[in-house]
Order: C-alpha cells, then sequence, then structure tokens
C-alpha cells in the first residue's frame, strides 16, 4: 500500500499541470442563451417577446429585448428547447434547439412581417418532445416541481426524486434505492459532485428552494459521472444573475405534529454579475419515521443557508460560488419497548440483581454540515470552454445515547450496547474540464482528485444483563448476574460457553463503563474521462473511457468504457437506444472505518453483531450495465419513455443497522444481480393540465458470502437472497391543473407500492409445525399486524408460537406454508396506496408589489396505516407518515 501511496503523490504534479491546461469528473450543469432579433432587413427589433420553454421539464421563462434587439437567459440547464418570439407587427417565430455544454447558445433570429405568414415559423426538428439521448433521465425544473406534494419536508429534495423518476423505492426517513442499488446515488450540484449519503440521518441535503432544475440519470452514466451512479440527480441551483431589481419570496407554514416552517429567498443582480441567497427553518414533532403509527420522542429542527454568487469578469471569464451550511438536531423516535426500560439498578454481579425502570431511551443526533464550491469558466473560442473548480465539503456528525445509558437497552436484545458517537466526513478536492463542442462533435475531457478525510470516534457499553452473562441454566439460558464463571456451579448453574471475559470492564449491567475506539482515514481518488458526443443525421453516439484510482484502507483501480447509441426515426418521433457502462464500485464513507477494521478487535466485534468469519477491509468492486429503451412521442401531447435495466455487481455494497439507532455500517457482498424495467409517461402542460407517471420492477439479488463489514443477519444459508430493499413494482402518478392564467391550481400524488422485502418476519416452514414467535416482543408483533386464531397481537399481549393455519398479518404479505424462498418468494410488506394532495392561489389579492400565496397540502389523504420495512437489516422498523396537514403563505416580491 505504502509504494501505491508514493505513486498516487507522483501522479499529483501531473494532475496540477492536466488542471492547468483542462481541468473533472463534473462540469458546471447550465449555460447562458443569447440572443438579437430582427427583421427581414437586418434591423433589430426591440420589445419583443421571447418565450423560453421545455414542455417536459416545465420551464418556462419570459424576457423582453431591449434597445438593440438583444435578450438572454442565464443558467439554463442542458436540455432542448423551444424559443417562441412574438412582436407587433410581426409573425411569430419559434425555433428548437439544445443545450449540452456551457457554452451555451447564441442564436440570430428572423422575423417575418405580419401577412408574409399565416403560420407560426418553426425551424429545426418537429419531435421537440423527445430527446436523441442514448441516456434514459428524467428532467424536472422548478417551475413543474413547486407544485407537486412532498412527503418529507427535511429531504424535500429525496421527495421530489422519489416521486418523479423511474426505478425508485421509497424507504424511511428520506432514503432512496435507485434501479435495485442500496442508496447508491450521487448528486451533481452545479458541477461538484457528493457521493456521500444524502439520507437525513447521515447528513443535511441543499434545500430543495435552491434548485432551480434537476436531471435524474437512470442510465447507463456518461464517463464524466463517476463513484456512486445507480442513479446521479444534476441539480443547477437558482441564480440571481440577470435580475435587475430585487427579487424574492418569504414563506411560512404550519401543519400536523407541530411542524413549523419559515423561509426567505433574494435573488438581485445585473447582466454580469447576480448573487442568489436563500435560509429556512424547520422545527416538527415528527422529524423521522418511527417505529410506532403513534409518534414518540421524534423532535427534530434543521436550518439551512444558501448563497449563490455569479461574476462575469471579461467576454472570456467568470466565476461562480456556492456556499451552504445547514444544522439538524433530532431524537432517534421511540417505540413502546422503548419506555420505562426494565434493567439492572443494582447487584448487577449477585446471584440476585435488581431490576427496576431505568426510564424512557432518549437517543438523539446532531449533524453539522458546510460546503464551499468555487468554479472559474474560461471561454477560450467560441468552440472551447474550461472549468476549473475547487470545493471542501464537511459533515460533522453527534450521536448521543440516554443520560442513563441503561436505558438505550432495545427490545428482545434489539440494541444490546449503548453508543456515543463523534464522527466527521470532510471531502475536499479540486475538478475540471474542457468542452469542444464543433461540427457534429462535443468532446469533453477532465480530470479530478479529491480527498476524503474520515474521522471516528466511538464509545459502547453493554447494557443487557444476559448478552455476556458468566452462567446459564440447564436450558442453555443466559442468567443474569455474576461476574465470573467461577461463580456458576456453586449456584447450581453451568458457565458460558459463550462468555467473553475481554467484555467484562464495559458491562454497564455489572458496573463496567464505555470502551472507546478511535479511527481515521484519508481516502484519496484521483479520476480522469474523456467522451465524445456524436450527432450524425439521426443518430447519435456517446463514447467515453474514464479512469478512477482508488487508495483508502485498500488500494483498487479501474479502467471503465461507455458507449451509448440513439437512433432518431423522425417520421414516427421515435427514439431507440442501448448503452454500456463498466463503473468502479466504491464502498461508503460514513463509518467506514469502524466496519471495516472493528471486526478484527475482540471488544467492538461482539458489541458490532460481526458475522462470523467476516473480518476484512470493505473493498472497491466494479459493475457491468445494460442499457436498451425507447421514447416514442404519440400525437403532440404524449411522450412514454421505457428502458430494460440489467447490472452485474462485483463486491455489492449494503448496510446494516446497528440496534435501535440512525448508525449503520457499510457491508460488502459477494455479487448482485439487478434486472428489471422503468418506464415515464408524461403529458406536458396542454391548456394547463399536466401529468405524468413513472413505474418500475427491478429486482435486487444478492449473493453471499458477506465479504466485508461489521453487522448483517441475512444470507447465511449460503443461498442468493433479495436484499431489503427489493420491490416487485412500483408506481407514481402526478396531474396538475391549474384554472386559466390566474385562477386557484391543484396537484395530486397516487403513490404505489408492492411492498420492500421483510427478511425478518417469521413464517411457517410447513403445513403443520408452528410459527415461532419467540423471537419478537408484544409490541414488535403489533408493529408488524400479525394476528393468531383472529386474534391480533397488541402492544402487551403477543403470541409465543401460532399454527400456520391461523398465522396472518395485515401489513405484512407472508407467503405460505412451505412455500417461503429467500430468492423466489421472500415475506414482504404488504402493498399500499398512498394519496397526497396540494391547492393553491397564487397572487389571492391581485396585486402588483406584494403578492401573496396560499398553499394547502394533504400528504397521506386517506390515513394509510402501512410499513415501510419492519426490522430491516438496514433501517429497521418505520411507519409510512400518517395524514399530515400544512398550510403555507408565500409573500413574493
Amino acid at each position: 500500500m505504502s509504494a501505491h501511496r508514493g505513486s498516487i503523490f507522483r501522479i499529483l504534479p501531473l494532475c496540477a499541470l492536466l488542471l492547468g491546461a483542462l481541468g473533472a469528473w463534473a462540469q458546471s450543469n447550465a449555460g447562458t442563451v443569447r440572443g438579437t432579433v430582427t427583421d427581414l432587413s437586418g434591423a433589430v427589433v426591440p420589445g419583443a417577446s421571447v418565450r423560453l420553454a421545455n414542455p417536459v421539464s416545465g420551464l418556462s421563462r419570459t424576457e423582453t429585448t431591449d434597445a438593440s434587439g438583444q435578450f438572454q437567459f442565464a443558467n439554463v440547464p442542458f436540455n432542448p428547447y423551444q424559443l417562441t418570439i412574438t412582436a407587433k407587427g410581426f409573425s411569430a417565430l419559434r425555433k428548437d434547439f439544445e443545450i449540452r455544454s456551457v457554452m451555451g447558445a447564441e442564436l440570430k433570429l428572423v422575423l417575418q412581417v405580419q401577412g408574409a405568414s399565416s403560420t407560426v415559423t418553426v425551424e429545426a426538428s418537429a419531435g421537440d418532445m423527445i430527446e436523441n439521448d442514448p441516456t434514459f433521465h428524467t428532467d424536472v425544473d422548478r417551475d413543474a416541481f413547486i407544485k407537486v406534494p412532498l412527503e418529507s419536508q427535511s429531504s424535500s429534495l429525496s421527495s421530489l426524486v422519489t416521486v418523479s423518476t423511474p426505478g425508485v423505492s421509497a424507504d424511511s426517513n428520506g432514503l432512496f434505492h435507485g434501479l435495485g442499488d442500496h442508496a447508491s446515488n450521487s448528486f451533481s450540484v452545479d458541477g461538484q459532485s457528493i457521493t456521500d449519503q444524502q439520507s437525513k440521518v447521515f447528513s443535511n441535503q441543499i434545500p430543495s428552494n435552491a434548485i432551480q432544475s434537476i436531471e435524474v440519470i437512470s442510465g447507463a452514466p456518461p464517463a464524466e459521472y463517476g463513484d456512486k451512479t445507480s442513479l446521479v440527480i444534476v441539480a443547477t441551483t437558482r441564480s440571481g444573475q440577470g435580475v435587475t431589481k430585487p427579487t424574492g419570496s418569504l414563506t411560512s407554514s404550519y401543519g400536523s405534529f407541530g411542524s413549523a416552517t419559515v423561509g426567505v429567498d433574494l435573488s438581485y443582480g445585473g447582466k454580469n454579475w447576480g448573487n442568489f441567497f436563500e435560509a429556512d427553518g424547520l422545527n416538527s414533532g415528527r422529524f423521522l419515521d418511527p417505529p410506532e403509527f403513534t409518534v414518540m420522542h421524534d423532535k427534530g429542527n434543521e436550518e439551512n443557508f444558501f448563497d449563490r454568487i455569479d461574476q462575469t469578469l471579461s467576454a472570456a471569464d467568470s466565476v461562480h460560488l456556492d456556499l451552504n451550511y445547514s444544522r439538524s438536531w433530532f431524537q432517534t423516535p421511540n417505540s413502546y419497548d422503548s419506555l420505562n426500560v426494565q434493567n439492572v439498578v443494582s447487584g448487577g454481579t449477585s446471584a440476585s440483581p435488581v431490576f427496576a425502570s431505568v426510564g424512557n431511551a432518549d437517543q438523539r443526533s446532531q449533524i453539522g454540515t458546510f460546503n464551499i464550491a468555487p468554479t472559474f469558466t474560461h471561454v477560450v473560442n467560441p468552440h472551447t470552454v474550461v472549468n476549473v473548480a475547487a470545493f471542501f465539503r464537511k459533515d460533522q456528525y453527534h450521536y448521543y445515547p440516554s443520560s442513563n445509558p441503561l436505558a438505550d437497552l432495545g427490545p428482545s436484545n434489539l440494541q444490546t450496547a449503548s453508543i456515543y458517537q463523534d464522527r466527521s466526513l470532510a471531502n475536499t478536492g479540486i475538478h475540471g474540464d474542457v468542452t469542444y463542442s464543433r461540427g457534429i462533435q462535443t468532446i469533453k475531457a477532465g480530470v479530478s482528485y479529491q480527498q476524503t478525510f474520515l474521522r471516528e470516534s466511538d464509545s459502547l457499553g453493554v447494557v443487557s444483563s444476559v448478552y455476556n452473562a458468566p452462567c446459564v441454566d440447564e436450558n442453555g439460558n443466559s442468567v443474569a448476574g455474576y461476574d465470573s464463571t467461577s461463580s456458576c456451579a456453586d449456584a447450581g448453574l453451568s458457565e458460558n460457553p459463550n462468555y467473553l471475559s475481554v467484555l467484562a470492564p464495559y458491562d454497564f449491567t455489572r458496573g463496567g463503563s464505555y470502551y472507546n475506539a478511535v479511527g481515521h482515514a484519508d481516502i484519496k481518488e484521483l479520476s480522469t474521462y474523456i467522451e465524445d458526443q456524436i450527432k450524425a443525421g439521426n443518430w447519435n453516439f456517446n463514447l467515453g473511457l474514464r479512469g478512477d484510482v482508488y487508495n483508502g484502507l485498500t488500494d483498487a483501480n479501474q479502467t471503465e468504457p461507455r458507449v451509448g447509441i440513439a437512433y432518431n426515426i423522425k417520421r414516427s418521433k421515435t427514439v431507440l437506444r442501448v448503452s454500456y457502462a463498466r463503473t468502479f464500485e466504491t464502498p461508503f464513507n460514513e463509518n467506514l472505518v469502524l466496519s471495516s477494521e472493528g471486526c478484527n478487535n475482540a471488544v467492538l466485534a461482539p458489541l458490532l453483531s460481526c458475522t462470523p468469519g467476516v473480518s476484512t477491509v470493505e473493498q472497491p468492486g466494479f459493475r457491468n450495465e445494460f442499457h436498451a429503451g425507447l421514447q416514442q412521442a404519440i400525437g403532440r401531447h404524449l411522450v412514454f419513455n421505457g428502458e430494460y435495466i440489467w447490472k452485474y455487481t462485483h463486491n455489492s455494497f449494503d448496510f446494516s443497522v446497528l440496534g435501535n439507532t440512525p448508525i449503520t455500517f457499510p457491508i460488502d457482498w459477494h455479487n448482485s444481480k439487478i434486472p428489471g424495467y422503468a418506464l415515464n409517461v408524461e403529458v406536458p402542460e396542454f391548456h394547463h393540465f399536466s401529468a405524468y407517471a413513472v413505474m418500475s420492477s427491478v429486482a435486487a439479488r444478492f449473493f453471499p458470502p458477506q465479504v466485508a463489514g461489521a453487522g448483517a443477519t441475512v444470507g447465511q444459508s449460503g443461498q442468493p437472497f433479495r436484499i431489503d430493499h427489493d420491490e416487485k413494482f412500483n408506481q407514481s402518478t402526478h396531474v396538475q391543473y391549474q384554472i386559466g392564467k390566474r385562477g386557484p391550481w391543484a396537484g395530486w400524488n397516487w403513490r404505489y407500492d408492492s411492498g420492500l422485502v421483510a427478511g425478518a418476519m417469521p413464517f411457517a416452514t410447513d403445513s403443520t409445525t408452528p410459527v415461532d414467535l419467540s423471537g419478537l416482543t408484544a409490541d414488535q408483533q403489533f408493529e408488524s399486524g400479525i394476528t393468531c386464531g383472529g386474534v391480533k397481537a397488541t402492544r402487551t399481549v403477543g403470541f409465543t408460537s401460532c399454527a400456520p393455519s391461523q398465522y396472518t398479518s395485515s401489513l405484512v404479505s407472508i407467503p405460505a406454508p412451505g412455500t417461503e424462498n429467500d430468492d423466489k418468494n421472500p415475506p414482504r410488506i404488504a402493498a399500499r396506496h398512498l394519496f397526497d394532495l396540494s391547492v393553491g392561489q397564487q397572487n389571492i389579492f391581485r396585486t402588483e408589489r406584494v403578492k401573496m400565496d396560499l398553499d394547502l397540502t394533504a400528504v397521506n389523504i386517506t390515513n394509510q396505516y402501512a410499513l415501510y420495512n419492519f426490522l430491516s437489516t438496514f433501517s429497521g422498523t418505520h411507519y409510512v407518515t400518517p395524514r399530515a396537514l400544512t398550510a403555507k403563505v408565500t409573500f413574493n416580491f
């Protein structure tokens, strides 16, 4: 490893030279549209109305030409667009064009005198609702998503991706799983790649109010994207450039569970500069998704600050700076088993320890996230542009145990240890790219170097009196009390063959204290890529090659070819596409050191529930993925987009949860196979009506053995199994309508989920053997909706066993007796339908200066009683949000 590290540092000077010449891994995601409007004689046309629109993403902006006939749209995301120009005395003109690089577009538009043509002049292609792009993706602009009801206020960007993107399985706490992979998602925010976890129990997301548009890449990723690429969310933030008078909004909302928000944003700038600032705060009594439908110990708050600064230095040079700070604090939700916890209060090493209430569990988290990302852009000539950028991003995570650690004892020994954690993840680097566009080719080349500093400090101690008991009774059951195996015989007991004396000093039930573990790692990654987009007639080729070098707790490298081909059958408005990508899969950084090294530690291994024989470092893997798709415009107002996916991964990553906490460990399986399909149907805006439906069926078949990582309780049979985010089918439908241009509007969501795998749910092995329910507490049986002989489990009264013919569940779909198979027929969460509704009125009082909007949102309007998952290896037990009502007032100025 030391020799390899030396080679890394020898490469760095070369990287610096490359950056000076070109510069990345990801680039800025938007360009500028400039143009001049003239008549047939060449005279400029001032005062013309210019409307820029994308009928699929929902973007719509309007400008007016100045005295010189010029107009400008800044910060326009990469996409195809329609430009419509109208002026008094002239026929309307429409032009279709694309933006695929930061160079944007420079347009010269000529209007004909009215009467010379009775119809709108159309230039470019007729199929303006389809994209001749080999990469399957979804575009959503701010103009469309501000009216989409979102479930999670604290993870609104994740909620938006979940409800608008095919192939996404929804999970608790703002987590989503893209195309069968466990949270293998990355965000590219104004060109800065963020591949670390963005669920609200890991980090703080950029606020959705700072986002102008997103493009979610679900297909084979182009060569410029690496690391976590099952879903690549390319986000463009809002800009103040070109906003010549201060423009902004002030919002406030209040709703169910005492959830209250307040926010302000302000845009201001000129032709050559701009600033956008956003600040918001949230306080909620249901911050995380709890393990009970009833909310207990679930308060949380979040504060966000975002600022984007743009400055054009000259005709060739410009700079752009993103600044972001977010802080969140939240409680770990309690179950009824976490209330009035009974544990040892005295005599822990005696023959008769005293048990009494030690209070309620009171575990909490705090996360602070800071980000700074400057970018410099230089236009070399009309065909070539260079970006050079740097970034620094840090997550500081604190996890606090209950004031009395003994109260952290989880149900059925689900959590046997109390834990305090203080960890940080700091990611810093430089990246740059050069883009050359001329004729039929657009060539991009880039290089990136980043370094991630992991610092982990953990304190763990045993809080279960029977977890590491020295003595067992005649049936082999652990017995509370006693301090050594030498005391067992005198009490008529036997020595516990699994007793670990090394844990004795850290057993709180026997007077012990915390064991402290400190770890750190510096993860270095060097990435280069080159890709070429070639448009030849109806053909579109994306050819790319990427190289990644990874040097962390272990080291690896990978060369990754990427290729995509699309063919546009213009007559039928059809696009056919195929693509292939080789990708480099790196371990998750969160708790990477503890998960990789803890299983070699005699104290930590049992506390982390390490799988026997698994004590190796997390290894990077690689994937081969194939995609084949079809996009079809049907008439003028419907677009169908479908994709078949097949992915094969060596070293597939997952997470394992630590007890009843949001702390998780990355784990590594031998391989996975993921086939499936994703579909998207769009109805662009038509007479103030728009709609879309996204749906998918993606398998997530994982194959043992577990290669590395702490925890995990599945895959012990050695046979393939479905990971706990596998889902047979899901779909989201959104319908939006506004009465006229200024009337009330309504947005409606319908989400159907066939159910994630619930691997911990007991099942009948045959038609005669009773189902063993002794491993679940009464409350856990109640949480999973278990019924035996027509009698439902309650929070306090459950069952030890149940006859197969009498065993059912209202919340989990359990295989028929003798038919359960971890791969082909596992237990699953019961299918559910969730409905959300938003209604609103813009500019209620029809004022000109300050305009007031009123929105009302209802999430889960039918109050569906349903689970996300039950005792999931990753996320534990969590319920979907009960009916939640929110009223929001916005003042626009």
